[in-house]
Formats: C-alpha cells, structure tokens, sequence
C-alpha cells in the first residue's frame, strides 16, 4: 500500500525532499495569496524536476541542480530512450513555459514585463500540480485517479492562524464562529478528519451542535461529512471560502 511516507521513494532522498518541499511551497504560497513566492518556487521545482528526468531510471545527480541554458537541457531530454513517454516529450515540453513564468513576467527580479498577479500563480500551481501527479503515476504504476490522490496527501496547508502538532491542532482566533473554524481544520489537514479528532481540536463541548454545524456545511457543499465513517473532508466550495477568510483574516491582522 503506497502511503505518504512511501511515495516517490524511489528518487533519491537529496531530491525526493526539495521536490516535495519545493511543490508545497508553491500550494501554501498560493492558498496565502502570495503570488510572487509562489512563482519563484515555480523556477526551483522546475530544476529539481530536471535533475530528476535527467537521472532517470538510475542515474542520479546527487543534489538539483540548475543547467545553464535551461530550455536546451529540456531538448535534450527528448533524445533519451526507453523512458515513459511523459518523461520524453510532455513534462520537458512543460518545463520552459513553467520556467519562462519565473524569468520573465517580474517574478524573481525587477524589470520583468508584467507583473506577478493572480493568473500567473494559477497557471503556476496547475502545471506543477499535473507535473507532480504524473511523476507519481509513472513512479508507481497507477492510474492518474489514484495519483491525484497521492498528490493531495503530500499537501499538508499550513494555515496561519493554525497552530498544530503531531497530534493536535487549534484555531488562534477562538471567536471565530465555530463553522470558520471548522473549515480552517479540515482544509488543514491532507487527508480526511475523524469525528472525534475534529472535536477534540475544537476544544468544544456542545457535541450535539457540533454535529448540527457540520450537517450544515455538508449541506452548503462546503465539506462532505460521511456519518457511517465519522469522517470529514473539504469539497472545492469549502476551499475556496477558506482561501477568501484567510486573504481577510490577514487584512485585519
């Protein structure tokens, strides 16, 4: 059973570890609305991939490293044999549109021709979310389902007014209403929240309301709360309602 501390095992830990730290990065980046960091961070995954693509299936450098003329080293990719296709042709044909963001569209330097903004970031974090799953996909031979899933369970967000540990985790702002905190936690999390997990974080101690506002939000579509597994996760409505409080949250702050 592949689990998040068995993926991509495979690679080498010197790059294993940048690659992941580096793809995490650039989800925080934006779930924070920091677009700039996030672009940046799309230039150093960039790299790293490279170095993986150009090492594989068994000859791997032993750190990332950056290639001089960056577009010229992804051609060259293409002249390798008997690698999957996608590590032939697709991720190095992706690469230099996903590096060109980080040279030349005022990300990184000053001068750049236009701005870092919010559509740069989203073209940012879909192509290296894809990068990412089909890395996964061909590492581990299943299906690109599945390996979305695995991508998601390497993203754990790290939400500001979040504080957590290995086992527990609270909301800063206890007045927020119970539903803000709610959704704060299990967006969070990367895999889906228990029950009694999500309570305990609460610190609350009305069950039966808890339980009333968590109806409600799977009833918005905001999380989807499965009452035979006693379990929680955020749906794409829930997500997008995080990201809002949190950009607010910050402004106040």
């Amino acid at each position: 059973m592949i689990t998040p501390s068995t993926i991509l095992t495979q690679i080498p830990v010197a790059l294993r570890n940048p690659l992941i730290e580096e793809y995490n990065s650039i989800v925080q980046n934006y779930m924070e609305h920091r677009w700039s960091p996030s672009e940046l961070s799309g230039g150093k995954f960039c790299e790293i991939v490279h170095t993986i693509l150009n090492g594989y299936p068994n000859n791997y450098s032993a750190t990332p490293s950056k290639p001089n003329n960056f577009v010229e080293a992804c051609r060259r990719l293409e002249n390798k044999v008997a690698v999957p296709r996608s590590f032939q042709i697709l991720i190095p044909r992706l690469l230099p549109a996903l590096y060109e963001i980080r040279n030349n569209r005022g990300v990184g330097h000053t001068g750049g021709d236009v701005d870092p903004n919010h559509m740069d970031a989203v073209a940012v974090l879909s192509m290296s979310n894809w990068i990412m799953g089909e890395l996964i996909r061909v590492y581990h031979d299943v299906d690109v389902k599945e390996a979305q899933t695995l991508v998601d369970y390497l993203t754990e967000r790290r939400i500001p007014i979040v504080w957590q540990t290995d086992e527990i985790k609270r909301v800063l702002i206890p007045d927020l209403p119970i539903t803000d905190q709610i959704l704060l936690l299990v967006a969070s999390s990367s895999a889906k929240v228990t029950f009694n997990n999500l309570f305990e974080w609460l610190d609350y101690s009305n069950k039966q309301y808890f339980k009333k506002a968590l109806i409600k939000l799977h009833n918005d579509r905001f999380i989807e709360y499965n009452q035979k597994r006693n379990d929680i996760e955020i749906l794409p409505p829930g997500s997008t309602y995080v990201e809002k409080r949190i950009k607010e949250l910050k402004i106040v702050t």
